[in-house]
């Protein structure tokens, strides 16, 4: 079960990897809120599709007495990835996107700092693949710069929100439905996206009409499958192992970068990706235990 935990999660950062292309097209002609209401909007109209699809379950679950909603626990989870997807947004206006990848993988390290003060166990090799995946990370996408400015600090804000997302997902995903979370988590994002849209930027069809492939990319893949893969898997996937598996989006990000969009990697980029899947590889290692 934990394999295929594994897979959901790799499946998941795939989806969002390659979005980060998709994000980079579909926002041409649209706001940044803009765009995030309607992928989030898109996603929320497949999750609805799936919740119907899978009505005849939840009545046999309530039959036997074992069916838990998600809905309410897909506010708070909600609430935490509109936070940390906004921040996010408004940081980029501040500062670079190499930069805002790198601190936002924050949440590679705080996960089992907040998990150790939670009371859960963390190993060795998890901690050593932390701090080796972050590494990864700071070669793939920061460039080697140390000064701050405004937008990293939202940015710096953000990664606690996206840890918040991934404990409150490891504390609800094996005890209430999966759909229910990611569909309310998809509603609550549409909603606060759009809300920040119609205050701040203006609205024409035919913007989105031409970003339409993009966001349907995002709406789809990135929100209504990688999302539900992420509940889905963390159902059988510890939150530090899972955090840096979900760190494989930046290595995504950059294949797809290379192959879509013509950006070249440098030999220290390429580095950041190996450190980056060997951190994720250790985690996989079984734990040693010394005889006594």
């Amino acid at each position: 079960m934990q394999l295929r935990g594994n897979l959901m999660l790799l499946a998941a950062s795939f989806f969002w990897g390659t979005t980060f292309v998709a994000q980079i097209l579909g926002m041409e002609g649209l706001g940044p809120y803009t765009y995030a209401a309607c992928r989030f909007a898109l996603g929320t109209v497949f999750m609805w599709a799936l919740w119907y699809a899978y009505r005849g379950k939840r009545a046999a679950e309530r039959r036997a007495g074992t069916f838990r909603s998600g809905f309410r626990a897909g506010i708070p989870v909600g609430l935490a990835m509109f936070v940390g997807v906004t921040l996010q947004q408004v940081a980029l206006l501040y500062t670079t996107a190499g930069k805002t990848a790198f601190i936002t993988t924050l949440y590679i390290v705080l996960v089992p700092l907040a998990a150790v003060l939670l009371g859960q166990r963390v190993r060795v090799l998890q901690w050593c693949g932390a701090f080796l995946a972050f590494a990864g990370v700071y070669f793939l996408s920061a460039h080697g710069e140390v000064t701050l400015n405004t937008g990293d600090v939202l940015v710096f804000i953000c990664s606690f929100f996206w840890m918040a997302q991934i404990l409150l997902i490891d504390r609800y995903a094996r005890t209430v439905d999966a759909i229910e979370l990611c569909f309310m988590e998809m509603i609550v994002c549409t909603l606060g996206s759009a809300v920040l849209a119609a205050i701040y930027e203006s609205f024409a069809w035919g913007d989105v009409w031409h970003a339409a492939v993009p966001i349907l990319y995002a709406g789809i893949l990135s929100c209504g499958v990688a999302y539900t893969c992420q509940i889905l898997g963390q159902a059988y996937v510890e939150p530090t192992q899972a955090a840096i598996l979900m760190s494989t989006e930046a290595v995504f990000a950059a294949v797809a970068g290379w192959i879509v969009l013509g950006e070249t990697m440098s030999p220290i980029q390429i580095l950041g990706c190996a450190l980056l899947l060997g951190g994720a590889l250790m985690t996989q290692m079984p734990q040693h235990r010394a005889r006594g």
